[in-house]
């Protein structure tokens, strides 16, 4: 125990002299850190400390540090973690600033758009500002029902309520058609009959299509036209640029088309859908977006847009940019998934298996996590590659942080029931949460048959956590004592009160076994610790059976 001692001296010493009056709580997780065996005496541990701590509580500041100096004197480093912190935006108002996060309904939010879509959130609470959800569904061909409901769900989880209003680019159809016509009229648009392939050979010649110089009245005319008469492919809506511009991509480029395609939403209410440079610019002007955050392959979108705005006499917004992050060994494509899931190769979007929020969400992740992982990436435009371990390790660190508190229960993956020989009953009380006993316990009665899930070797001293010592399946003691340098397992008694566990892990697979009685009380949704094995979430409660989901270590 002298070893022990000195743990807990320089540890409460090092609380002390940090915050000037030292705690229980945050001492005993430190001390069990550095002395794995002490788990199981948490009473006496509890006790010991809160000794130390009320004689070092009486000390004056520079005592502590001198002694601590002496016992470890690394402690007496402060560790600078600079909190990850936005930049400044530029032009930006307190309480004027409107951003948006703009994500087209292909299907689920998957991880990669919790990035964007939480610097985005995080800016608009930096400046008190409002973040709108718009749903991108101007193309008919690549829509995923569900995605409607599933977007702003996920969306205002992940953002902690943060999202201001919600906006569907198909409810604002006329809003387009609007800005069309007035670019018409100021002669800064016109319909083009042409051939694509035609246009294009043009355009690399830099030179103009026919289209091009025909009258304001005569491409008035085939705008109407191209909701009663052309058929797709036939007429498209062009913006007028600089025909000799050195980008081709910028050179007359399309604003609208025609598509017969069903609409989820409108069905075929609409023949003509905007493509996205024209929506975008038109939805940012009409909702007041000051900021965005998109991705840098966006970068051209941003010039297209820029001679809509121009050209209407609009105030653009400040445009900024995210470098690519190529997520190695986790597929995020929403159509890829959406086939998956038809064929039932996966249960849902919230299938376990799966890198979308809903599916992280079920398992027990925190949106505050998220969080932290976008601030510690950043707003760069470094293109970045993570492999998927690596990923959940960062998440993973995160999410601990948070769900650390968690109370603390004992499952038994495939028990194997044991006695033991020359032990009496006993009756063992085993706090909820060693760092907050005031949370109280949970109490076993127990007599000379249990439940392991750990092989036994002959000859190897074990002891079953928070009871007693054996050895060959024969009591030894009951007290701790390092010098047996006994393998702690977890338990449970035998009896009928036990409760029937499933445990859906990452890879989909099913881990059956038993838990304590105390299991009862877990609320569906609530993340708790199983002892030795990790953080889990109670997905669903049945008859006499819990079923939960891994989260991680």
């Amino acid at each position: 125990m002298k070893g022990v001692k000195e743990t807990i001296l320089k540890f409460v010493l090092q609380n002390f002299v940090r915050y000037g009056k030292a705690e229980i709580g945050p001492i005993v997780g430190k001390v069990i850190g550095e002395h794995p065996d002490m788990k199981s005496k948490t009473k006496e541990l509890v006790k010991e400390i809160s000794e130390v701590v009320k004689e070092v509580n009486k000390m004056k500041k520079e005592e502590a540090e001198a002694k601590l100096k002496k016992l470890d004197p690394k402690l007496l480093e402060k560790k600078e973690e600079k909190e990850k912190v936005l930049d400044e935006l530029k032009d930006a108002v307190k309480g004027k600033v409107v951003m948006r996060f703009a994500p087209s309904p292909s299907g689920a939010l998957h991880i990669g758009h919790a990035y964007i879509l939480l610097l985005s959130s995080e800016y608009c609470r930096k400046y008190n500002g409002k973040l709108i959800l718009r749903i991108e569904d101007t193309n008919p061909e690549n829509i995923n029902p569900q995605a409607y409901n599933l977007i702003p769900e996920e969306a205002k989880w992940v953002t902690k309520g943060n999202v201001a209003q919600v906006i569907i680019q198909s409810d604002r159809i006329e809003n387009y058609y609007g800005v069309v016509e007035k670019l018409i009229s100021k002669g800064h648009a016109y319909v083009c009959e042409c051939d694509a392939e035609a246009f294009r050979e043009l355009s690399i010649k830099k030179e103009a299509c026919p289209c091009r110089n025909l009258s304001v009245e005569d491409n008035h005319h085939r705008w109407d036209e191209m909701f009663t008469s052309y058929e797709p492919g036939e007429a498209v809506v062009r913006l007028k640029t600089d025909i000799e511009h050195k980008n081709p991509a910028l050179r007359d480029f399309p604003l609208a088309r025609i598509n017969h395609n069903e609409h989820p939403m409108q069905g075929t209410k609409f023949k003509v859908w905007p493509l996205m440079n024209l929506s975008v610019a038109v939805d940012d002007y009409d909702t007041g977006i000051t900021h965005t955050i998109r991705g840098k392959d966006h970068m051209d979108n941003e010039r297209k847009q820029h001679y809509i705005f121009e050209y209407m006499g609009w105030k653009e917004p400040v445009h900024m940019y995210a470098g690519r992050i190529n997520f190695k060994g986790l597929n995020l494509s929403a159509s890829e998934t959406a086939k998956m899931i038809s064929y039932k190769k996966y249960s849902g979007w919230d299938d376990i298996r799966l890198p979308f929020l809903s599916a992280l969400k079920r398992r027990g992740y925190t949106p505050e996590a998220f969080v932290t992982y976008a601030l510690e990436v950043g707003l760069n435009e470094t293109d970045k590659s993570i492999t998927a371990e690596d990923f959940y390790k960062m998440l993973n660190h995160a999410n601990k942080a948070i769900v650390e508190n968690a109370n603390r229960y004992f499952f038994i993956e495939k028990p194997k029931k044991i006695k033991i020989k020359e032990v009496k009953s006993m009756k063992v009380d085993v706090p909820l949460h060693v760092g907050h006993l005031k949370r109280g316990s949970r109490t076993f009665n127990t007599n000379d048959e249990f439940y392991i899930q750990d092989a036994l070797k002959t000859g190897k001293n074990y002891r079953l956590m928070h009871l007693f010592n054996f050895k060959n399946k024969k009591f030894t003691s009951e007290a701790h004592n390092p010098d047996l340098e006994a393998q702690l397992i977890h338990w449970l008694p035998v009896s009928k009160d036990l409760i029937e566990v499933e445990l859906v892990m990452p890879d989909g697979k099913v881990k059956k076994g038993l838990g304590e009685l105390m299991l009862k009380h877990v609320k569906e949704g609530e993340v708790v610790q199983f002892e030795r094995v990790g953080f889990v979430r109670l997905d669903k409660k049945e008859k006499n059976k819990l079923i939960f989901w891994y989260a991680h270590r």
